[in-house]
């Protein structure tokens, strides 16, 4: 069972995927313009499937999952300034939900990035 601050990184992941998911399709592929510039549209994908991807290294309670996270951090972050410099309230709550989620894998991937939690050689242990 994850404790609650796993639990609340979940949420945000998954929240953001929905979010970015949505805008995307339903909000930046309509509206044209900047909100189609390919990259753009790549950051927002890369952002849904990092989402997904984090939340689930995290349910299956993978030593790896604070990897993840740092990564996830790390794209969300991009994608926030990205949606940010768009005009519309679509853009303005993904950057939102991706600032939320970047802060909370920030938290979970501290001191993870580079390091498996099972023997201190990262994904090489698996290896």
């Amino acid at each position: 069972m994850p404790n609650a601050q796993m639990q609340d990184c979940i949420d945000n992941c998954l929240a953001c995927r929905e979010i970015c998911e949505r805008t995307l399709y339903q909000h930046c592929l309509k509206i044209g313009n900047g909100h189609t510039e390919p990259d753009h549209v790549r950051l927002m994908a890369d952002c849904i499937a990092i989402c997904d991807t984090a939340a689930g290294f995290m349910i299956r309670g993978s030593d790896l999952h604070g990897a993840v996270c740092a990564a996830c951090a790390e794209i969300c972050e991009a994608c926030a300034v990205s949606c940010g410099a768009l005009e519309g309230r679509p853009m303005q709550e993904c950057a939102q939900a991706c600032r939320a989620c970047a802060e909370s894998c920030r938290s979970m991937g501290a001191g993870f990035m580079g390091q498996g939690k099972t023997s201190g050689r990262g994904a090489q242990a698996f290896m």
